[in-house]
């Protein structure tokens, strides 16, 4: 095909502005290492020993990245170089997507398409060779993404201005379903001792109302990584449906997970009553960075449960996400588990270099996802956070919209090492000094976030004009 009929890939990322990321102290333009831009970066292919190269950045600046591109358009052109905030992968998709994408595209007509059967397959494949979870084909809806299945679920279960429970900090994307479907948020924090997260069942159920009839459960837990035990979920199991309350869970982050842990989905509960009083929501776009092609799935072992949340569910489902999603199925593994062990490395090395270089943060090893949940209340407190919040609230017009002392935090790390993380109070009760910071990413740039805030924290003033 030629140039005049379609899209030059390569001068398509030279106009975009697709420059090696930027290395080095905050504020140098070094380059790290430029992603090829070549015939050879057609496809993402691994070397002769079977291995892809997840140390290579793979720049994301100029394609309108909510991660990368939406930071420098809040704080200005510049103000970021590494975007360590939302939560999707940096890495190049693994070939089989990526040719399943270019075969589809070859053919240049883009009328109504049918699902290809072989997505559902997949699906199903995948969850019983992984997991051990059958799942039969009428138990099962592909959706447009986790959020659409989530807001179908609470609009049948939940009455509009009734209370949804949630186990807090978890991922602040709940929020806004709940919006969505007119609920109101029920927290229950997690207690926090020994390095990890846990689960408070007494406080859990003493939050359970008359209006309270669904649960939205996070596993492996975003954004602290838990992946909760059986006994944990059996126990949590065994109060919602004891108080009639259905299990929503999200087990978006599942393929991620840690050296020596283990996901438990729910649907794999040996209590049969407590699994059919749940449905469970998944999506390849965690897994294999296919978040812009919004397509997940849920299942449940309920029929009538099924049947209720579809008359509510609607999908308007796209051609390439289609495509995409049973090509990573079909021919991504190999992809997925040397991506996952690479994570695995990214959580020991961040780990290790905080409790090193930087004595402001701290950081534990996450049992599961590409997220770390970092306490930073040493920083805030030098910064005074709080403070600052408070003078720029008193301050700001009836129209800005309030700070918290966390977003002061988000925006002094922005300000002083480049670098943007995710502010904790959105993730609810327990978010107080917390940041969110993605791992997700090449070594070389998580070395290049952790450098900044290290520099940032030894050599920039303590304060930020508002």
């Amino acid at each position: 095909m030629s140039q005049q009929a379609g899209l030059n890939r390569r001068s398509f990322l030279r106009s975009a502005g697709l420059t090696a990321l930027a290395a080095g102290a905050v504020g140098a333009g070094a380059p790290v290492a430029a992603a090829a831009m070549g015939p050879e970066a057609e496809g993402f292919a691994p070397d002769a020993s079977g291995k892809f190269d997840f140390d290579t950045p793979y720049n994301r600046f100029g394609t309108n990245s909510v991660k990368y591109d939406g930071p420098n358009r809040t704080y200005g052109p510049g103000s970021v170089e590494v975007g360590m905030g939302i939560a999707d992968i940096d890495f190049r998709a693994a070939p089989s997507i990526t040719k399943a994408l270019k075969d589809r595209i070859e053919h240049e007509n883009w009328g109504y398409s049918e699902m290809d059967p072989k997505l559902g397959e997949g699906i199903r494949a995948w969850n019983k060779k992984r997991y051990g979870v059958e799942i039969k084909p009428e138990e099962m809806v592909i959706t447009t993404g986790v959020h659409p299945g989530l807001v179908a679920a609470l609009n049948t279960f939940s009455p509009k201005g009734s209370r949804v429970l949630l186990t807090t900090p978890t991922y602040n994307g709940f929020y806004g379903d709940l919006r969505a479907s007119q609920t109101v948020a029920e927290e229950s924090p997690l207690k926090f001792a020994d390095g990890r997260f846990h689960l408070d069942f007494d406080d859990f159920e003493s939050r359970i109302g008359s209006d309270t009839a669904t649960f939205i459960l996070c596993n492996p837990q975003n954004p602290t990584g838990n992946c909760w035990s059986q006994e944990d979920l059996l126990r949590i199991g065994e109060i919602c449906l004891k108080r009639r309350v259905v299990v929503l869970a999200d087990e978006i982050h599942c393929d991620y997970v840690s050296k020596g842990q283990k996901y438990t989905p729910f649907a794999s509960l040996p209590n049969k009553d407590i699994v059919n009083n749940s449905i469970t929501f998944k999506a390849a776009s965690k897994s294999f960075g296919l978040a812009a092609h919004k397509l997940g799935w849920f299942h449940t072992t309920n029929p009538e449960m099924l049947a209720k949340v579809k008359l509510n569910h609607r999908a308007d489902l796209n051609t390439l996400g289609m495509i995409a999603n049973q090509a990573a199925y079909a021919g991504g593994e190999d992809w997925l588990n040397q991506c996952v062990e690479y994570i695995d490395g990214n959580h020991e090395f961040a780990v290790d270099y905080i409790k090193k270089n930087i004595p402001m943060f701290k950081a534990y090893k996450a049992q599961g996802t590409y997220l770390m949940w970092l306490d930073v209340t040493a920083l805030a407190d030098k910064i005074d956070a709080k403070g600052q919040a408070e003078q720029y609230n008193r301050s700001k017009t009836a129209k800005e919209p309030s700070r918290s002392a966390e977003e002061m935090v988000e925006r002094w790390i922005v300000k002083n090492a480049k670098v943007h993380l995710n502010a904790g109070t959105s993730y609810g009760l327990g978010g107080e000094n917390h940041m969110r910071m993605n791992i997700g990413t090449s070594r070389q740039t998580l070395e290049k976030a952790l450098s900044n805030m290290a520099n940032a924290m030894k050599s920039s003033p303590m304060s930020m004009a508002l």
